[in-house]
This record gives structure tokens, sequence and C-alpha cells, in this order.
């Protein structure tokens, strides 16, 4: 049992959200260090000294060579037994809006029970062809094993990415990742009945980026590796909320972001 999870939220080279990823693991009761990448290369920390990583959004590189692909190569290749090590050591690891570009451009998702960091899948250009600042409602795959996500049905939770379509080379991939529950979260029509997710394209902005199956976010089989585009953290305090100046806020103050991170800290506590 850990009293006070340790997590390691990664920090630098263009990485713009990890303040945030830290206040939001403190609120959720866990310790946060701001780790920049480097330190982990050049053997100055080890991930065996925490109990989670995350990767924050932001524009790792200049997202030059695509989204994510400099920063997945420097975890792939810079520290691939680490990460390797920490995943098989049952240790939940997150990656949001960049960070999930990153987790699937090294290969840790969907990933694989071996952690073979192969690469399946990839987030490339949005269909509307800009940057999308919008807010978006995700539903969430109540047969996943994904720590992170359990007990959710909805959220609400803006995206901030010009990448996020997420794509693979055939749809014989994503049924074999659909059949193993690894499809966490995908975009919906938050007017639809739940559930309503649903592997028929959503019109667009619906589904900002046009991403196969409307898929936000998947997990590896073991469930604890996830990432998504959007941004839970940007919703951890119900005045962040798109329409909280028309809503009830009452003595709860929790956004409905939080909950991602609060499964994180207590799947760690209990587990670890």
């Amino acid at each position: 049992m850990v009293e006070i999870p340790q997590v390691a939220v990664l920090t630098g080279f263009g990485i713009n959200c990890d303040l945030e990823t830290m206040a939001v693991f403190e609120m959720a009761g866990a310790k946060a260090h701001r780790i920049h990448i480097n330190s982990l290369v050049n053997g100055d920390d080890s991930l065996e000294n925490y109990h989670i990583m995350a990767i924050p959004g932001g524009f790792s590189f200049g997202d030059h060579l695509g989204s994510g692909r400099l920063l997945g190569n420097r975890l792939r290749f810079g520290i691939r037994e680490q990460v390797r090590q920490f995943v098989k050591d049952g240790k939940p690891v997150i990656g949001i809006c960049n960070g999930f570009q990153v987790l699937v451009k090294m290969g840790l998702l969907p990933g694989d029970d071996d952690v073979s960091l192969q690469q399946t899948a990839s987030l490339t250009l949005n269909d509307s062809g800009h940057y999308e600042d919008r807010w978006v409602s995700l539903e969430f795959n109540s047969n996943s094993p994904c720590i992170w996500t359990k007990g959710l049905s909805r959220m609400r939770t803006p995206v901030r990415h010009g990448e996020g379509k997420f794509v693979v080379p055939d749809q014989s991939v994503l049924d074999q990742f659909e059949q193993q529950q690894q499809i966490v979260a995908r975009y919906i029509d938050p007017s639809d009945k739940y559930p309503s997710a649903s592997n028929e394209l959503l019109s667009y902005p619906l589904c900002p980026n046009a991403s196969m199956r409307n898929i936000a976010g998947v997990c590896d089989p073991s469930g604890l590796v996830f990432g998504l585009m959007p941004h839970p953290e940007a919703n951890h305090s119900k005045w962040l909320g798109a329409t909280w100046t028309r809503e009830e806020i009452g003595d709860d103050w929790k956004g409905e972001g939080m909950a991602v991170f609060e499964n994180g800290v207590r799947y760690a506590k209990e587990n670890l």
C-alpha cells in the first residue's frame, strides 16, 4: 500500500501543460514531481522512483516531424528499458494530448502484453485542416480494463490540437483493439441517449478531427496505460467548465475531469 503516490510529470522541449497536470494530481492526493526528460536519459533520476508517470500536453520539439514523434523517440530509445520495466511493474501511465501522441508514436499505446514498443497506430492532421480549440463530449467504454476511467460514463472536456485524428493502417487492427476493449473514449453527440458511442463517423465538430471510429482515447491491454486527446485536467473544477455560470455548483467544486486523476491515484494507493 502506498500512502502518497509519487507522480513523475515529464517536462521539457515544449511541453507546456506540466504545471496544470501536477496541480490536478496533487488535488487528487498524490505528490507530483516535475521531471525533465533529460534527467531520466542521463541517469540523474529514474522512473523506478515513482508510482505514476504522466506525459502532459504541449508542443514537444515544436511538433517537428509530427506531433509527439521526437519526444516519443527520446523515450523509446533513450530510456527504453526504464519505460518497459515501469509498465511491467504494473504502474499507471497517462498521456494527454501531446502526451497521447507520444505514447502512440513510441508504441506504448495501443501496445501489447510484451510491451514491445512497436508502433501500430498514429495521430495525424485533423480533417478540418486547422487547430481545434473547442469543448467536446466523451463517452467511456464501461467494459474497458482502463483503470483511469473506472466508473465514468460521460465527460465534457476541451480539445486543443492540430493532429488528433486517430488512424491505423487497416480496419482489422481496430477490430482487434475493440475486441480487447482497448477503445476507451469516443467523441459523442451529447444530445443522444446514453450509451450512444458508435463506429459511424460523427459530423464535425462533434468529432473534431474525424478520428477513425470517433476514437478520443485508448488503453493498453492491461488497462494501466491510457492516452487521450482531450484535456481532463482543464476541467478539474466546475468553474472551468464551459457552462458553469448556468449551473448549480453547490459545495462540490470538482469538475468532471478530476475523476480520471482520482482513479489513477486510488489505483496506485491500493495496488503498489
